[in-house]
């Protein structure tokens, strides 16, 4: 988007556009993951994710990038995340006791993490070096690297559970909605995830347009400035499994929350004469990379715990719906607002509506929980 010139409010386009599909396909996604094996839908979303990338560096080549092609693979890519993101969270328990759940996902965390500290590095390096297509076609190729590592998978996976021919998807949507929403637990979460995320889209749609226009951030600089996360997120993926003994799982949820919140409130401030941007976005970057972990991990393994192996797919799919769905408002909120009051003004704002997100979790039964509750 930077090579094509693009503005904040297309900036808000593309991102929104991006997560458009949670909203469209987002509770279908449920349904049709508890039908299925999870571990092929997660290879064919992988491999469609890698043609569709695949796509940008030959437009370049060819001359023919535009904003519209970057929006069709941003809706691809985004409808393929939509359905192996259910799909992953509901595979895990089908592999791992749910006693071990919060150790596994740390684990997934984990490597995710490492992925994270290289990543932006990498990708900045290239950006600048072999331009930005390039770094595309590498992040397609990982794509294709992932499909294999999950061919490799050699635990056999137990057939879904038979569903009723005169059992509508419709009506199975609605069995995971009122579990959602009438359960003590998961209705804070998801409250809490849908705070977040609208803020959050908000931040992020800006995020790449402030560093470099107003900031006046390089490639390699924004790169080693995002790879601050990887770092903050092998301490957070490290710490979500010992943190909560310490603190008790609620409290643990409240301040992993607390934290993202400000963290997000120092991207306002970042101004000033080089290095102090570039300083203090890297340690906006770094707490966020902590944060995050030590709540996922957490608020995920509590879902996962407590949701039936046979909803798995619907209640991780109507969290996803109600949590992802307000991303495109956001981006959009976050792109256009920019374009009336400036950058700075929306993410001071959004920042704090980030730290508000805490708010559901301390007014709920959440914020008491000592520990993961028995399994269903």
């Amino acid at each position: 988007m930077v090579v094509l010139g693009a503005s904040a409010a297309q900036m808000g386009v593309l991102t929104a556009v991006q997560y458009v599909p949670f909203l469209l396909f987002g509770l279908l996604a449920g349904v049709w993951v508890d039908r299925f094996r999870r571990r092929p839908i997660l290879i064919a979303s992988d491999l469609v994710n890698a043609v569709a990338l695949i796509t940008i560096p030959l437009a370049a080549v060819a001359g023919l990038l535009r904003f519209e092609l970057l929006l069709g693979v941003a809706f691809v890519t985004g409808s393929t995340l939509v359905i192996s993101s259910v799909a992953y969270q509901s595979f895990l328990p089908r592999l791992v006791p749910r006693e071990h759940l919060v150790d596994a996902n740390a684990a997934l965390e984990l490597g995710a993490s490492t992925s994270i500290t290289v990543g932006p590095g990498v990708g900045g390096f290239l950006v600048q070096i072999l331009t930005a297509p390039i770094a595309v076609l590498a992040d397609a190729i990982s794509f294709l690297f992932s499909a294999l590592w999950l061919r490799a998978i050699r635990t056999p996976e137990p057939p879904p559970i038979p569903v009723e021919r005169r059992e509508s998807a419709i009506r199975q949507i609605a069995e995971g909605l009122r579990l959602v929403l009438g359960n003590s637990l998961l209705r804070p979460i998801m409250a809490c995830g849908m705070t977040h995320n609208l803020f959050a889209r908000m931040i992020e749609a800006l995020f790449i347009f402030y560093a470099v226009t107003t900031l006046g951030l390089d490639p390699v600089t924004l790169g080693l400035v995002l790879a601050c996360a990887g770092p903050g997120a092998v301490v957070g993926a490290l710490l979500s499994s010992r943190v909560p003994r310490r603190l008790g799982l609620g409290r643990t949820l409240v301040a992993g929350q607390a934290l993202t919140g400000i963290s997000r409130l120092l991207i306002p401030v970042a101004i000033g004469p080089a290095p102090v941007p570039a300083v203090v976005l890297g340690l906006s970057i770094f707490l966020l990379g902590v944060a995050r972990p030590v709540f996922n991990v957490n608020q995920l393994s509590l879902r996962q715990t407590i949701t039936p192996d046979r909803l798995q797919g619907r209640v991780n799919a109507t969290m996803r719906f109600l949590m992802w769905g307000v991303t495109p408002i956001g981006a959009l909120i976050g792109g256009l607002a920019a374009s009336v009051v400036g950058v700075h003004a929306v993410l001071v704002i959004a920042g704090f509506g980030v730290l508000a997100a805490t708010l559901p979790l301390l007014l709920s039964p959440v914020a008491r929980l000592r520990e993961q509750p028995p399994a269903a």
